[in-house]
């Protein structure tokens, strides 16, 4: 089942990211989501093992983020992972957004072709970014 993210979900979240091999949203940063648009932080909750996928989701003036989507290694292959971008997808339809970014590491190949098999082009621009603290 996807439903969006409750407080008590945080510890399974975190073993999520981990499991994916990747750090942690930062607790900060996951809560500014969950208080902003509480809506757009999914997970995957299958019944006997908790949660076992995460998206977190962001927009600005005129577009949807995707960020950190993630499913537990003995989960994947089953459609969950689609299943939450489909379900972000849609929030982000309904608040009137027409366009979807997300940033894929070059070297994914698995990510890569999981995302063009979505719909998700690649665009040739460069990502520049800068810590302020």
């Amino acid at each position: 089942m996807i439903r969006t993210f409750a407080p008590g979900d945080l510890p399974e979240v975190l073993d999520v990211w981990r499991a994916g091999g990747r750090d942690p949203l930062p607790a900060a940063e996951l809560d500014a989501v969950a208080a902003n648009a509480p809506d757009l932080l999914l997970v995957a909750d299958e019944p006997g093992a908790g949660v076992v996928g995460v998206v977190v989701g962001t927009t600005d003036a005129r577009r949807g983020w995707i960020h950190r989507l993630a499913v537990l290694p003995a989960h994947r292959r089953r459609g969950l992972a689609g299943a939450l971008v489909a379900e972000l997808e849609r929030r982000f339809a309904a608040r009137g957004l027409t366009r979807v970014n997300l940033l894929v590491l070059p070297g994914d190949e698995d990510a890569q072709r999981f995302w063009a098999r979505r719909g998700y082009a690649s665009c040739p621009d460069v990502l520049r970014t800068r810590d302020l603290a």
